[in-house]
């Protein structure tokens, strides 16, 4: 079986393609999965590139999909052919995420989907979409189930609602997929112009260049007739957060989602608290928020916007094309 694994000191570098035995035969309760994609999150450069600490030769990748080809006694609701995705965090079903979910985030703290298969608990995997490709699945598990928690799990976005969205990476795009099809108004931010008229072309209903408008918190409300947004899909951090703040409607929702621009910094407390916000950090979801997400994305017709394939054994270049900021959208593996 071929595999990723991320030599010591962790970076770029020491991404070795490397032969490791296969899976085996599925025990009771478990799934055989032939992988066939996976995709790129900033979540997965973090650990590769040592930012966040995991075991040597540990497999990279949170994401996941491919076709179930063996099952054991005991499973049910999944079948060989099936076509599946993986969980960002396979031991929280339900409910507020149990202490131990975040020890077991695959790619991070137990082994990950850059291999070619796996042999799992079948609640580690749900069904795909219908009608959807292994690598259009495998960019749900993270950046999907983001931006679907910060609408409609944590938010409350409706016919109506005012949604700002940050640059054009893949829980934004996403969320902007997610807002229209929910029939909000999204304001979408970048630095780049042709990134910009490509948001627009997704639905985007206005513009803002973060570059030329440094203060675009007050430009939002100018947008807004001076009442805000009712949700800020915050990516970027601490470099960012008074912006989305400045954006926000009094009693308006901040979904504190991404690191980008900072994992530390002063805040202005007297504008949260003056505006009543709710910033609310969050990561990811669980297993029924991925299930209601991908009956959401059926009955609205979503498909995900995927930028650039690269093959398993260029996992590291994938990544350098990641940090350049060269995608818009979703960067796919191919496995």
């Amino acid at each position: 079986m071929r595999a990723i694994q991320l030599r010591a000191p962790a970076s770029l570098d020491n991404l070795v393609l490397a032969d490791l035995s296969g899976p085996g035969d599925p025990g009771p309760g478990e799934v055989r999965v032939r992988l066939a994609a996976s995709s790129l999150n900033f979540h997965d450069f973090a650990v590769v590139a040592g930012m966040i600490p995991t075991a040597e030769n540990r497999i990279p990748m949170s994401d996941g999909a491919g076709t179930v080809e063996a099952v054991g006694e005991g499973v049910t609701g999944l079948k060989v052919g099936d076509l599946v995705v993986s969980l960002f965090f396979p031991e929280w079903a339900d409910g507020a995420p149990p202490a131990s979910a975040f020890t077991q985030v695959p790619g991070d703290g137990i082994d990950g989907y850059a291999r070619e298969a796996v042999v799992v608990p079948q609640h580690w995997f749900t069904r795909a979409p219908a009608g959807w490709s292994a690598a259009e699945a495998a960019t749900l598990t993270c950046a999907g189930l983001t931006a679907w928690r910060a609408l409609f799990v944590d938010g409350t976005t409706q016919p109506g609602s005012t949604v700002l969205i940050q640059g054009s990476g893949g829980v934004s795009v996403f969320a902007l997929q997610f807002a229209k099809a929910a029939g909000a108004r999204v304001i979408a931010t970048s630095s780049s112009d042709a990134k910009l008229e490509r948001l627009k072309a997704l639905g985007a209903d206005e513009l803002i260049n973060y570059k030329s408008v440094p203060d675009w918190g007050a430009r939002a409300l100018e947008l807004t007739g001076g009442r805000g947004v009712d949700t800020v899909v915050e990516i970027g951090g601490a470099g960012t957060l008074d912006q989305s703040m400045r954006a926000a409607r009094v009693g308006g929702h901040v979904a504190l989602i991404g690191v980008l621009a900072g994992i530390a910094g002063p805040v202005q407390t007297a504008l949260l608290m003056s505006k009543n916000l709710r910033v609310q950090g969050l990561t990811v979801g669980s297993r029924a928020q991925q299930l209601a997400m991908i009956a959401g994305v059926e009955a609205n017709g979503i498909r995900p916007v995927i930028s650039d394939h690269f093959p398993l054994e260029n996992l590291a270049d994938a990544f350098r094309h990641q940090i350049a900021n060269a995608h818009f959208g979703k960067i796919v593996v191919d496995i």
